[in-house]
């Protein structure tokens, strides 16, 4: 049974199911850096897989589409950064409108501009082209892997690696860490923390639109209602989780793609495809049981120290 899961196309379904999750995450994880409370994922990432198709299918060019997609999230991130930075909103109502803003403004556009419901797919949308790397892709599992992914695939990577050093050495990241951490001493220094916030939500939006741009025009090319699919919700739990650092990040998102990979292997064993279609869900909800359980652990020995 394990053989027939865990084969060379399972290990290249657990990158393509990975990207887009791992894209949402490293922009959830600068706004979770900078103090700004985001889980408005969802919303982001749907509208940038809506506007991948939109640039990529009016324009023939899968460059131009991906631009599109960072437009769209970058746009709900404006309307994010209006609604909560410029004026008082409380970030998690701001957040729940922006994803039902955007699942119900993608599924009007799609009728409005395609005259379709349900599935809009046309030859004209171009893919993300694939990158074949001779050197590793006769390596068994690895090879699939990491050879035959998108272009995305390669620079979420090299994200994740930046993102780590980005925010112990470089200055933007420094600020973003001290607008989440210490509001005042970055006021002091006369740096604006609601204006690095407001770089970390532009951050945000564009990598959750190259995120769906992965997940419509590289994974499949074409765009369903509600394509996210609560990618955005996984992501904003891999943030909480891990505390918005690169590296526990990364390990996590693909521990989230293989279970959610699995899932759809295990569908031909005869498991129940309500059972199978919960596992990423339940994965996540034992993630933040194990969390919260060290944390409370955590902060009982805190507390029999200070007892001492």
């Amino acid at each position: 049974m394990l053989g027939s899961i865990f084969d060379p196309a399972f290990a290249d379904s657990v990158a393509r199911i990975s990207i887009p999750i791992l894209l949402a995450a490293l922009g959830g994880a600068i706004c979770h850096r900078a103090g700004v409370f985001n889980i408005a994922l969802e919303g982001f990432l749907l509208m940038g897989a809506f506007m991948a198709v939109f640039g990529s299918h009016f324009t023939s060019s899968a460059t131009l589409g991906t631009l599109s997609a960072i437009c769209g999230g970058i746009f709900m991130a404006l309307l994010f950064a209006e609604f909560h930075l410029r004026r008082p909103g409380d970030p998690i109502v701001v957040s729940i409108a922006i994803n039902l803003i955007s699942l119900g403004l993608s599924t009007y556009l799609l009728r409005a501009i395609f005259d379709v419901s349900g599935v809009f797919q046309s030859d004209q949308i171009r893919k993300v082209s694939l990158l074949d790397i001779p050197i590793i892709e006769n390596i068994p599992f690895l090879g699939s892997f990491f050879s035959g992914q998108s272009l995305l695939f390669y620079f979420s990577l090299a994200i994740v690696i930046f993102a780590h050093f980005f925010f112990k050495y470089h200055q933007l990241g420094i600020w973003l860490r001290a607008a989440g951490e210490n509001k005042q001493a970055l006021e002091a220094g006369g740096v604006s923390s609601k204006k690095i916030q407001f770089i970390s939500l532009i951050l945000c939006g564009a990598l959750c639109g190259l995120g769906g741009a992965q997940l419509s025009i590289s994974n499949v090319g074409l765009f369903v209602e509600n394509m996210s699919a609560g990618r955005g919700w996984i992501a904003v739990v891999i943030v909480l989780v891990t505390g918005g650092r690169a590296l526990p990040l990364l390990g996590l998102v693909f521990l989230f793609g293989t279970v959610d990979g699995a899932s759809l292997r295990v569908q031909g064993f005869g498991w129940p495809q309500q059972f199978t279609e919960m596992m990423p869900y339940l994965a996540s909800l034992l993630a933040l049981i194990f969390v919260c359980y060290r944390k409370l652990k955590f902060e009982k020995n805190t507390q029999g120290i200070r007892n001492v």
